[in-house]
């Protein structure tokens, strides 16, 4: 018998995105050296107190990120792409009902308020520092570290 598929509209659906990411993705090893805590402290002088809620500068980071490792250089396309992949939400910390900055916001925010701070910079030397301590852990000969 051939059987059909019915569409079933639920009310209520449970999905942790967590468990969709492999643990060998390069998201989960980018994301483990990439600390942002720091992040809102340092940009809170850019930002006015009154207007609109302001899109969070670390899901911009994170989106850039990604655009960078990935090779996306297109801001339309980025957004697309953080859209649809589930690892890209998950490495932007966003859930699968949040919302995904239009491409236009997206590029004001990375070619103003952020090339205006030293931003990038900062978060260049962060990464690089960490990667550095991270090494320097690492025992001579194991396979996180050249023999």
């Amino acid at each position: 018998m051939l059987g059909t598929q019915k569409a079933h509209a639920r009310l209520f659906y449970e999905f942790d995105l967590e468990t969709h990411i492999p643990e060998n993705h390069l998201v989960r090893g980018i994301d483990r050296f990439l600390d942002l805590r720091e992040l809102h402290a340092d940009l809170r002088g850019f930002y006015s107190h009154t207007g609109r809620p302001s899109i969070d500068p670390e899901l911009i980071i994170r989106m850039l990120v990604i655009g960078y490792v990935m090779g996306i250089r297109s801001e339309r396309r980025l957004c697309q792409e953080v859209h649809l992949n589930l690892a890209y939400r998950w490495f932007c910390r966003l859930g699968l009902e949040d919302k995904i900055p239009d491409h236009s916001t997206f590029s004001k925010l990375r070619h103003g308020k952020f090339r205006e701070s030293d931003l990038f910079r900062w978060l260049f030397e962060d990464v690089v520092a960490t990667c550095i301590a991270e090494a320097s852990l690492a025992e001579p000969g194991s396979p996180s570290m050249p023999a």
